[in-house]
C-alpha cells in the first residue's frame, strides 16, 4: 500500500459523513478536532515502533482515525472512549473498515481516569492523541495502573509536549516533568501541524515518546511519598527548596535538614532537582526528628498526585488537545 493510499483509513470526506452520520459537530467548546490525513496516524504509529505482537491500549479513539491504523500494525487493539455517542459507533467502523482485523478489537466504554483494567491480554504499548485539559493525569493514570506498558507514544498540545519532555534546569521544567520520569525515559519526538484536523485548531500539537524505565528510581520512599514533595517544591517554584518545602516538613529548619540530609542545598529550587533528587528528599523527612508532624500542613497537603487528580476526570470529547490548560496549579505559581 503506498503512503497516500487511505486504504481502509478514514480520510477528509470519511470523517465528515462519520460525523455527520451520528450528529457529531466538532466544536471549539468540547475541543473536538478530528485527525484527517491517513499518512499522519501512520507515521504515528511508525514513531511509536509498534511492532506486530504488541496489545496497544488507545484513549480517546473518537472517530476511529488512530485506531485502524494501529489495527494495521499491532495484535490487538483496546480502545477506551468515554463519549456515549463516539464509543456506541466505533466497533461498526471497525467492522466497516477493516472486518479481518475486528476480533482484535476491544472497546472499553469508560472516563480512562476510572480503568482499573483492561479486557484481553494486558498492554504492552500506549499510543493515544490525548486532549489538553487531561493529557497529565490520563498519562500519568495508565502508567502507574498499568505497569506492562513498556513504551508509549501520546500526542498532546506543543506546550505540553515540552513540559512533559523538559530536562531539569529548562523554564518549563516542572510536575508533569519529574512524574512522567518517575516512570521512563520521556523526549519529544516530533511535531503536527494544525492543518491535520478538522476543525483545524488554533494550537500545534507534538508528540512525546515514553520509554518506561528498566528499573524503577531506587528509593525507600513510596511513590505517593515522592509526588508529594514534588507538589509542594513547585507550588513555590520561584522559592527555595527550604522555604517551599517548610509545609511539608513542618518548619523551614526542619525542610533544611532534610535536604542537606539528601545532599542537596537548601538554596536549590526545584526545576534543578532530578526525580531521583526528590526520592532523597522524601527518604529524609524524618532527619530532624519531625517525621509525620507535617503531614498535612501548609502546601504538601494542598499538592495533589496528578495521576489521580479526580478533578483531572472530565469527560473527553476530542481526539486532540483543546486550548484549555492542564498544567497543574502547581505549574502556575
Amino acid at each position: 500500500m503506498s503512503s497516500t493510499d487511505p486504504g481502509p483509513l478514514l480520510g477528509p470526506a470519511d470523517i465528515r459523513e462519520l460525523a455527520a452520520a451520528l450528529g457529531v459537530k466538532p466544536t471549539k467548546q468540547r475541543g473536538q478536532n478530528f485527525v484527517i490525513d491517513a499518512n499522519t496516524v501512520r507515521r504515528i504509529v511508525r514513531t511509536a515502533a509498534v511492532r506486530p505482537e504488541d496489545r496497544v491500549v488507545e484513549v480517546g479513539p473518537g472517530l476511529g482515525s488512530l485506531t485502524l491504523a494501529l489495527l494495521e500494525a499491532a495484535e490487538h487493539v483496546t480502545a477506551v472512549e468515554i463519549d456515549d455517542t463516539l464509543a456506541a459507533a466505533l466497533p461498526a467502523t471497525i467492522t466497516a473498515r477493516m472486518p479481518e482485523r475486528a476480533a482484535r478489537f476491544d472497546l472499553v466504554h469508560s472516563d480512562a481516569m476510572r480503568v482499573t483494567e483492561l479486557p484481553g491480554p494486558a498492554p504492552t504499548a500506549l499510543v493515544a492523541n490525548l486532549p489538553y485539559n487531561v493529557a497529565v493525569p490520563v498519562l500519568l493514570h495508565m502508567l502507574e495502573t498499568f505497569p506492562t506498558i513498556e513504551r508509549t507514544l501520546v500526542m498532546v498540545q506543543a506546550e505540553v509536549a515540552d513540559r512533559l519532555a523538559a530536562p531539569p534546569g529548562s523554564k518549563v521544567y516542572g510536575v508533569p516533568s519529574v512524574k512522567a520520569n518517575w516512570y521512563a525515559e520521556v523526549k519529544r519526538a516530533g511535531s503536527i501541524g494544525r492543518t491535520v484536523f478538522w476543525p483545524a485548531p488554533n494550537v500545534d500539537s507534538g508528540l512525546v515518546a515514553l520509554v518506561r524505565r528498566a528499573e524503577p528510581v531506587r528509593t525507600t520512599a513510596t511513590r505517593r511519598e515522592v509526588f508529594t514533595v514534588v507538589d509542594a517544591a513547585f507550588a513555590q517554584r520561584r522559592k527555595t527548596l527550604r522555604a517551599a518545602l517548610s509545609g511539608w516538613a513542618g518548619s523551614a529548619p526542619a525542610a533544611e535538614a532534610a535536604l542537606r540530609a539528601a545532599g542537596i542545598s537548601p538554596q536549590a529550587r526545584g526545576e534543578a532537582l532530578t526525580v531521583e533528587e526528590f526520592a532523597r528528599i522524601a527518604e529524609n523527612k524524618g532527619a530532624a526528628g519531625n517525621t509525620g508532624a507535617a503531614e498535612n500542613t501548609g502546601a504538601a497537603a494542598n499538592g495533589q498526585d496528578a495521576a489521580n487528580d479526580p478533578a483531572a476526570a472530565n469527560g473527553r470529547a476530542a481526539e486532540v488537545p483543546s486550548a484549555a490548560g492542564d498544567q497543574q496549579t502547581a505549574e502556575n505559581q
